[in-house]
This record gives structure tokens, sequence and C-alpha cells, in this order.
């Protein structure tokens, strides 16, 4: 009976530890909301020279904060659900072949493209590749979310440029890094001093 309560436990924080932050459009909220993913933002930005707000802007894109998302299925006569696009999934949206790559790159075996650390960390390592590869700099949202999208060779190519409906979500992450960028600005001091209590515990 212990057994199964401590298992029946178990499942519910892991749960709860997977439910989307309740305030999508308050970074402070985001990092009070979900315990420890200030620190590894915080983490993977010093890593791979990413602010914090653009790393968060592109998962916002990407998924909504949802741990297992995926791509949305086609539709077959219009209401038959077929074939998703691709093998896109998590929180980052990382193609499996991608997420491979990442792993051998940075030396992060065994990530998981469902937890938010690793996610957030991919993140970093991509934009980081963005600005070695195409000179994209750190801090520029709209062209560090094309690349993210396009992928390294066809943001070189210019693949985005008559893509419109991709240009305008391209402007939407970076007006939501720019937003993110204010708010942390008024709460990072909080959260650096939380972590630094909670580190003792």
């Amino acid at each position: 009976m212990r057994t199964v309560l401590l298992t029946a436990l178990c499942l519910l924080f892991a749960g709860c530890a997977t439910t989307p932050p309740r305030d999508l459009d308050n970074l402070c909220e985001i990092f009070r909301d979900k315990d420890g993913w200030y620190d590894d933002a915080r983490d993977a930005s010093k890593r791979w020279d990413s602010p914090v707000p653009v790393l968060m802007a592109i998962m916002h894109q990407e998924s909504r904060f949802v741990a297992k998302a995926k791509p949305p299925r086609k539709k077959i006569f219009g209401f038959i659900p077929g074939p998703r696009p691709s093998d896109s999934y998590g929180y980052s949206q990382a193609l499996k072949s991608t997420w491979r790559a990442y792993e051998r790159s940075a030396g992060n075996y065994g990530a998981d493209r469902d937890d938010f650390g690793d996610a957030i960390d991919f993140i970093g390592w991509y934009n980081h590749q963005s600005n070695r590869r195409n000179g994209i700099r750190p801090n520029d949202a709209y062209r560090l979310y094309l690349a993210y999208h396009e992928g390294h060779g066809g943001f070189a190519r210019g693949s985005f440029r008559n893509k419109d409906w991709l240009l305008s979500v391209a402007r939407k992450v970076e007006r939501r890094s720019s937003l993110y960028t204010g708010q942390l600005a008024a709460c990072q001091e909080e959260l650096e001093d939380d972590g630094w209590f909670f580190g003792w515990f």
C-alpha cells in the first residue's frame, strides 16, 4: 500500500512539473511559477551567450512551454487525422536529427526534448550556431528565430524572404523578447536572491 501511495505521489508531482506556466505573458511570473526554470535558463544563457528573454521567447513560440508538444496532424479530406508534418517534439520542437547533433556537439548525451533544462540549453546552443555560421547577433531575436525555423542553410539562402507568415511570426518573437527583457529587469534581483537562498537546502 505504501509503495502504491509513493508511486501515485511521484506521478502527481511529475504531472505538475510538466504543466505549462499559468501566465505566459509575464516572464517574472513564469519563473516564480516554475521552480528551477530561472536557474536553467540563466545557465544556458551564460553557456551559449544567448539572452534569457530571447531563449524564452523562442520557446514560447515553439511550444507555449508544453513539455510534450507535437506539431498538429495533417487532415485528410479535411477531417481525418493524418500524419504529423515532422518529428519535432517537446519544449523546443527540435527534430530528432537536430537533437542528436546537439547531443554530440554539446556533450549532453541522454538529454530529453521534454526536459526544460535540456530544451532551453538546446535553444541556446542553436542560437550560438546561428551566431557562428550566419553572424546573427545574440540579442537579434527576429533573425535568430528565422534561422531557428529555416535552419542555418535555409537562412543563409534567404528561404524566409517570400514567407510573409513566417516574417510575421518572427516579429512576434522579437516583440515578446523585448517584453520579457523589460520584465526580467524588474525581477532578476529577486530571482537571483531566491536561487542563492534555496541553494543552501
